[in-house]
């Protein structure tokens, strides 16, 4: 298969030669038509100035003879009768009867007869052109004929131009047609380099034509077209990379879920194996196993509501039933259950009555979380400060990174250092989603070996008359 250079070169070639073939026929013939009514314009002007020499002349051989040698044309003088009296050519004597000659026929009606036709005696084609002479001693038909070798003689030498100078346009067309294949050349290589840069991910090639506007166009359609598979490809690597996240946060869920039941589940099939296995055994520890089992089992139930809780705030499948209460109440009762819960520690409220407009179990399950975790970073006391406008909990404990900040609040994150049950790192998850559904946010302050201060903002909550929310 030909490349477009060479196409556009044959094509040139195959164009000038059609045209110089063209350009010779068409000459040919223009030029034979013009020499003949050139060559018949010059006989009639020649016959014109030779009639009064014909009139006077009594030996027409001589003067046939004479004109012939000096206008070099062939004279012939033909009586009325077509009988040939005088010829400066050839010999009159052999010369057929002139009387049925087309040119002769016509000046017998017509000033002048002409005609073109082949000599058999001088074995060429002639102009002829013939007219009636009026003499004193009868009429004659005087001819003057001009043989058309020379038409083709000037044909020839005006070809033989013509075609050294179509040779040179021809030699200087296809230099032209090569400097202009060389520039194809090079903006089509520069479009090839760049589709290979292209299939390469290399987005940021430069393609710049220099020669051809259709080429510029081109390269400006794929310079689009290669911005769009480049936006293509952005997002389907962050397509890739979000279905990556998903698939490592189902393994973490996984992994998590499989940790933090594995202990529990563990501990009632234990208890639940020796006391299938001893039915003998001693009532006080069949009923300590018992409750073992029970606490082990509320431990997972548990688990579970906060795994489904955090599951429906996350897809916004929970909605809240606001209501007015007193917040300083919550943090009372909260106090009061984990209190039991760890009757060791010492938790001290600070503030007073404050009525706020939300969800009541919601922001009790809040509290509840952030003073639990309190009391599990830390070994000393843990302080709750109700504000006009805000909610603290404060502990003393190993505090938390710099760097981790901003991850605790993410679902199944846990500080590494931090080890605890029945968490799966969804209480401050949880906290942030209800805090969020309530137009507040969880603010963190801490410091290693200090301790730590989570809180939130009770703007939002702080009752108003005729708000509602949904």
């Amino acid at each position: 298969m030909l490349r477009i250079h060479q196409l556009f070169f044959l094509n040139i070639l195959g164009l000038f030669i059609a045209a110089l073939l063209v350009a010779s026929l068409i000459s040919f013939f223009a030029l034979k038509s013009m020499i003949i009514e050139d060559g018949k314009e010059r006989l009639i002007q020649n016959i014109e100035l030779l009639e009064p020499q014909i009139i006077e002349s009594k030996n027409l051989d001589s003067l046939a003879s004479s004109i012939a040698q000096k206008a070099h044309l062939r004279v012939t003088v033909v009586a009325e009768d077509g009988a040939v009296i005088a010829e400066s050519d050839t010999d009159k004597t052999k010369m057929e009867n002139h009387s049925n000659r087309v040119e002769i026929m016509e000046a017998m009606q017509n000033p002048y007869g002409m005609t073109i036709r082949y000599s058999k005696t001088l074995k060429s084609d002639f102009v002829y052109v013939a007219k009636k002479i009026s003499k004193p001693d009868g009429s004659v038909y005087f001819r003057l004929s001009m043989s058309l070798r020379s038409v083709m003689e000037h044909f020839y030498s005006l070809w033989i131009k013509l075609f050294i100078a179509f040779i040179l346009l021809m030699v200087i067309a296809l230099i032209i047609a090569y400097n202009i294949s060389k520039k194809a050349r090079y903006d089509i290589l520069q479009i090839t380099r760049y589709l290979d840069e292209v299939s390469a991910k290399n987005y940021r090639a430069i393609l710049k034509p220099e020669y051809f506007r259709e080429f510029l166009q081109i390269s400006i359609l794929l310079k689009n077209l290669v911005k769009k598979l480049h936006n293509r490809d952005k997002q389907k690597r962050k397509h890739t990379a979000k279905l990556r996240l998903i698939n490592k946060q189902q393994n973490d869920i996984l992994s998590a879920i499989s940790h933090e039941f594995k202990n529990p589940i563990a501990a009632i099939m234990g208890y639940a194996e020796t006391l299938r296995d001893d039915i003998n055994i001693d009532p006080k520890i069949r009923q300590k196993f018992l409750e073992k089992i029970l606490s082990n089992t509320h431990r997972v139930t548990l688990m579970l509501d906060r795994l489904a809780l955090s599951v429906k705030l996350e897809n916004n499948d929970l909605s809240i039933k606001p209501s007015t209460f007193d917040l300083a109440n919550v943090c009372l009762d909260s106090i009061s259950i984990l209190q039991a819960k760890y009757p060791e520690r010492s938790i001290r409220f600070e503030g007073s009555s404050k009525n706020v407009f939300a969800d009541k179990t919601m922001l009790e399950l809040v509290i509840t979380n952030l003073i639990d975790n309190a009391l599990k970073y830390s070994e000393e006391e843990v302080s709750v400060t109700l504000t006009e406008s805000t909610i603290s909990i404060t502990d003393k404990g190993i505090g938390i990174a710099s760097n981790e900040l901003d991850k605790i609040t993410s679902k199944f994150y846990r500080v590494q250092k931090n080890r605890w049950d029945n968490s799966m790192g969804l209480g401050l998850s949880i906290v942030s989603y209800i805090l969020k559904l309530h137009d507040s946010a969880l603010t963190i302050e801490s410091t290693q070996g200090v301790g730590s201060t989570f809180g939130f903002s009770l703007v939002s909550m702080i009752e108003k008359k005729g708000k509602s929310k949904k």
